[in-house]
């Protein structure tokens, strides 16, 4: 099942997603524990015309990095990464998620962090995609067995479809309707047991995730007006931030700002992230998942976001194709489950029940 799995994943990353053109150089960046798929994404890439340049890592190697990197390595860029990135015209990113080892130090990687932003803003202007190949330990941290999860992989990304892009074309549809309802908006108020929160998002550009930059997705987002966020926000499922698990977040707004802050696990990590600089304290973000198919929390963002029923806030960096302006080197998404009790309130008026949109 693992090699059909990489084989359709590739095609559809190279095709739908990535839409690799004739002449064109992309950058394909994963873990050697990955390497079936990006064996078969080497060759999509060459079969469509296109010019892979791939860039492989052996695990644990970040961290390694960024724990050992002197300061001065950590603080700069190696020669020609920057004229190189600018000479992409898309990359890809494959994640494989593995079992913590020796943990990057959270100010050093925030550093680190800081030193890639140039890069990564410009691959941003590019064309992009992340996804992830199934591992043991991914399989682990979602409480499946790996085969069961290889499903899980394979039905997020409607791979056990005969079409898949077909099937995304319909959850594009079905999210352009959500964001007509959303573009006459101006505030949105989420409620639930532990959280009563307020953002204005009046001017702002709902944007239609439909699996082109992340696969798998199903959400759609936008970039609140960075001031307005007020009041308290749960964020109740468990994430991985840099390799580090963080659990049970509060956060209190003022004014967009967070003006409180604690985590019932990895409080360090969330600390950490929020003193990067002064537009972490502020929302970048509020997504709101569509894709029913993915129930279950994995502890992995790229799919945890996307459930059905959650929405997630991401504090740092904002999208300008959304309007957003706030500027950070991080970017965080929290989820929120409002699946039992939770609301969201578009202008007063209910957009969203217990999960279900109304």
């Amino acid at each position: 099942m693992l090699q059909e799995l990489a084989q359709k994943q590739a095609r559809l990353l190279a095709s739908y997603c990535i839409n690799a053109q004739p002449g064109e150089s992309i950058l394909i960046q994963g873990s050697t524990v990955g390497l079936p798929v990006l064996e078969a994404l080497h060759k999509e890439i060459l079969l469509r015309g296109a010019r892979p340049i791939l860039k492989l890592e052996f695990p644990y190697q970040t961290a390694e990095f960024v724990n050992l990197a002197s300061d001065e390595v950590l603080a700069s860029l190696a020669p020609g990464v920057m004229e190189e990135i600018h000479g992409i015209a898309g990359s890809i990113r494959v994640e494989t998620p593995m079992a913590p080892k020796q943990g990057a130090r959270p100010e050093r990687m925030q550093r680190w962090s800081q030193t890639l932003h140039p890069m990564a803003e410009v691959r941003r202007q590019r064309k992009w995609c992340l996804t992830q190949y199934p591992t043991e330990y991914a399989a682990e941290a979602a409480g499946m067995g790996f085969e069961d999860y290889q499903r899980f992989v394979m039905q997020a990304m409607f791979l056990d479809h005969d079409d898949p892009v077909a099937k995304w074309g319909e959850v594009r549809e079905r999210q352009a309707r959500l964001i007509e309802r959303l573009a006459q908006a101006s505030e949105i108020r989420i409620l639930s047991e532990n959280t009563d929160l307020i953002l204005n998002v009046k001017g702002r550009t709902w944007a239609n995730s439909d699996g082109k930059r992340n696969m798998p997705s199903g959400e759609v987002f936008t970039g609140p007006i960075e001031t307005s966020a007020s009041g308290h926000i749960f964020y109740d499922l468990p994430t991985l931030y840099q390799g580090r698990e963080v659990q049970g977040i509060h956060l209190t707004f003022k004014d967009g700002q967070v003006v409180d802050a604690h985590a019932e696990v990895g409080n360090d990590v969330l600390q950490a992230a929020l003193n990067t600089d002064q537009g972490a304290r502020y929302l970048g973000e509020i997504g709101i998942g569509t894709n029913y198919g993915i129930q279950v929390p994995s502890k992995n963002i790229l799919f945890d976001e996307k459930i059905g029923g959650t929405v997630h806030l991401a504090v740092g960096s904002s999208y300008p194709e959304t309007g957003g302006l706030n500027k950070s080197t991080i970017h965080w998404d929290m989820i929120c489950d409002l699946r039992t009790g939770g609301e969201i309130l578009l202008d007063g008026e209910v957009f969203q029940r217990d999960g279900v949109f109304v």
